[in-house]
């Protein structure tokens, strides 16, 4: 694995494997890691329901970002904490995955995914899939390399209009380069999804705290439903985001979500701001 899913993996062993039906795995975060985004923990659930869908289907195809019926952020992870990591597998085949997993700390729950599903494509579009079978060998076996994430910066957005306590316009720009695009993906760099709604969430709760019933409160992410990932992005293309604050009341904020790329749209969700318990 030298070499290959140093940057943006998050399965560093897979303890458990029932084929089609359920994964276990860990993950380590580093202590030197400078920025994990609490959407990384729905991505390292992700990407252990990936490799249960790649190796039930020979490694010829690979799942990709598609829909994520519901994700309840119920704590955070820092530096040098391990995510225990599970995933049952609802189906599995060439089209699709369908799947829901969670993710906990010392026997805690941290996050849970419900009613996820992950179109499946061939995986030479993505990867070479005999290197790929030899890293899934490796994660059943001796498991990957530890301390292999450095974090991600925080993506360059710029503010297009902004009313207060109500919507938010903005403009985020992807990196044409960045080291992530060498994991997601070896022959299709890719934009993460999980990135995506990081930036889109960071503006969500930057528009809760304007909410009067919510001013000087602490507040964290609490639920996002309804995410629909519709298209790639690719290196260096521009995405505005647009962030729109439903309702608030004195426990929590609803707000609506989207990103789009020349006026067609990329992603969807609904997003829960709360009160940080």
């Amino acid at each position: 694995m030298a070499g290959r899913f140093r940057a943006f993996s998050f399965v560093d062993r897979i303890t458990r494997l029932e084929p089609g039906q359920r994964i276990e795995g860990q993950y380590t975060v580093p202590a030197t890691t400078t920025r994990f985004p609490e959407s990384l923990m729905a991505e390292a659930v992700g990407q252990l329901a990936a490799w249960a869908a790649m190796s039930h289907v020979s490694f010829t195809h690979r799942p990709v970002a598609g829909l994520a019926g519901e994700t309840r952020y119920r704590g955070s992870v820092a530096p040098g904490q391990t995510l225990n990591l599970e995933a049952d597998i609802e189906r599995c085949d060439e089209e699709a995955i369908a799947y829901g997993g969670r993710a906990s700390i010392d026997g805690r729950c941290v996050l849970e995914l419900t009613h996820c599903v992950g179109p499946m494509l061939p995986m030479e579009e993505f990867d070479a899939p005999d290197a790929v079978r030899a890293d899934f060998e490796t994660l059943r076996g001796p498991g990957a390399p530890p301390g292999r994430f450095a974090g991600v910066a925080a993506p360059f957005v710029k503010l297009i209009e902004h009313v207060a306590g109500e919507k938010v316009r903005a403009e985020l720009r992807v990196p044409a380069e960045a080291p992530f695009f060498g994991d997601h993906f070896p022959r299709r760099p890719v934009f993460p999804g999980t990135l995506l709604m990081d930036s889109l969430s960071t503006l969500a709760l930057q528009l809760a705290r304007e909410a009067p019933s919510l001013q000087g409160a602490e507040l964290a992410p609490s639920k996002v439903t309804d995410v629909k990932i519709r298209s790639f992005t690719s290196p260096g293309q521009t995405l505005e985001l647009l962030v729109d604050l439903q309702s608030a009341t004195a426990e929590a904020a609803q707000l609506k979500l989207a990103a789009r790329a020349d006026g067609k749209g990329v992603a969807t969700a609904r997003i829960e701001i709360a009160r940080r318990q």
